[in-house]
């Protein structure tokens, strides 16, 4: 089994909540690994915020019965941005049988945007 996602967000909106809410906000979203990679960048912060929905929709949950925190985008040495899954996210991963994702980030000045696909390896 195959799965996919994709999402864009405009930079701005994660800009707002992030000067809205501080601390609530890339608290509830981001685990500290990322907060330490992002190191505040905003749109850096924002692809990250696509690359959660975008797995989010690869396995089928949306925003509801998974924890924002439970979806870890790092990055490799080389740059190539990683996810990990965990608790409720990874338990959804297995029940589809997906046993690996891979993921691309982008953005540009004003959107941010990710691309998951996942399968069995």
């Amino acid at each position: 089994m195959y799965v996919t996602g994709i999402d864009i967000i405009e930079i701005g909106r994660v800009r707002q909540a992030v000067a809205r809410w501080n601390s609530r906000f890339t608290g509830r979203v981001y685990t500290p690994a990322e907060l330490q990679l992002c190191r505040g960048r905003i749109p850096e912060l924002a692809a990250r915020f696509a690359g959660k929905e975008a797995v989010m929709k690869a396995l089928g949950t949306g925003v509801r019965g998974i924890n924002w925190r439970d979806i870890e985008i790092l990055s490799l040495p080389s740059g190539k941005p990683q996810v990990q899954l965990n608790h409720r996210a990874k338990h959804k991963a297995q029940e589809l049988g997906v046993s690996r994702l891979e993921i691309s980030l982008s953005h540009s000045r004003e959107y941010a945007i990710a691309t998951v696909v996942g399968g069995t390896v």
